[in-house]
């Protein structure tokens, strides 16, 4: 049986659609990849959110979903916004691989240059690296991983923060100077997990061994917190889960009204994974 994945067409989206490929094919499956652009992809002179937020990484793939010219997509969950079509359910998620930002200096360099920015891609992170480097610039950077490897190297920008997670994928966890610990900055909702979508009625009974439920616990808590604060693109909103036998611990950042983050913890049962996202949000919001 041929199933066509969808994924956008850079390397790193390549890499972790091969990830599910994988799984399938020791299934006995005959798993196609179908590659395309999205809008994301595709406009790179201004910031997320102002063209549209993280969901225009997910459009065209959603369109080719319900067009039926592929049969799954995979995407970070971190770019999957917390409002889905009902039509395309969360089918899967995978484990979670190393959910901490890292910093990447140019090759050779052993500490940044305070004299030229450091790049990064999201509020969220550039409130925290403000936090922990007080004075330094921090400068909007777009492109996909290796664009934005060039650009440091090139001498654009002292350091860019990038998740480890792709870096890890695309096989240059080399190219990490320092992890910052989730207490330091803590990471974007469903870092380091993939998720795949399929049409309504698709047998995801395919998907085991490669379904993680802790990831999907994770997941359910962190998506909730940002779902109940109507976060996107353009807050700096976090979310950590973290799990123990049968107790979650979550952690959330949000901002106040004067843009100075605010950090809490609650601990509940795990099978309350979402009201655990909409308590903590209630109490920052």
């Amino acid at each position: 049986m041929r199933i066509r994945i969808g994924s956008r067409e850079s390397a790193l989206a390549v890499a972790q659609a091969k990830i599910l490929i994988e799984h399938l094919e020791r299934r006995g499956f005959d798993a196609q990849l179908v590659t395309m652009k999205t809008t994301g992809d595709i406009i790179f002179d201004q910031t997320l959110d102002k063209i549209g937020g993280k969901g225009l990484f997910v459009k065209e793939l959603d369109r080719a979903l319900i067009d039926g010219a592929v049969d799954l997509t995979v995407h970070s969950l971190k770019d999957v916004p917390t409002q889905t079509d009902d039509r395309l359910p969360l089918a899967a998620v995978s484990r979670r691989e190393d959910p901490r930002d890292a910093l990447i200096l140019p090759q050779g360099e052993n500490e940044f240059d305070a004299k030229k920015p450091v790049g990064c891609s999201s509020a969220r992170r550039a409130l925290q690296l403000k936090a922990l480097f007080p004075g330094v610039e921090v400068r909007p950077i777009r492109g996909n991983v290796i664009t934005r490897l060039g650009k440091v190297d090139g001498g654009e920008y002292s350091a860019i923060v990038l998740a480890a997670a792709g870096l890890n994928r695309l096989g240059l966890s080399a190219r990490i100077s320092r992890l910052f610990e989730p207490w330091e900055m803590l990471p974007a909702p469903c870092q380091g997990i993939l998720a795949v979508q399929s049409r309504q009625g698709f047998d995801t009974g395919i998907f085991e061994g490669f379904h993680c439920h802790e990831a999907f616990d994770a997941s359910v808590a962190e998506r909730s917190f940002v779902k109940a604060l109507n976060g996107g693109c353009s807050s700096p909103v976090a979310a950590y889960a973290e799990i123990s036998g049968e107790d979650l611990r979550l952690t959330g950042l949000n901002t106040d009204d004067n843009g100075a983050a605010r950090r809490c913890t609650l601990t509940c049962a795990r099978g309350d994974a979402e009201n655990a996202g909409i308590m903590l949000a209630a109490q920052l919001a």
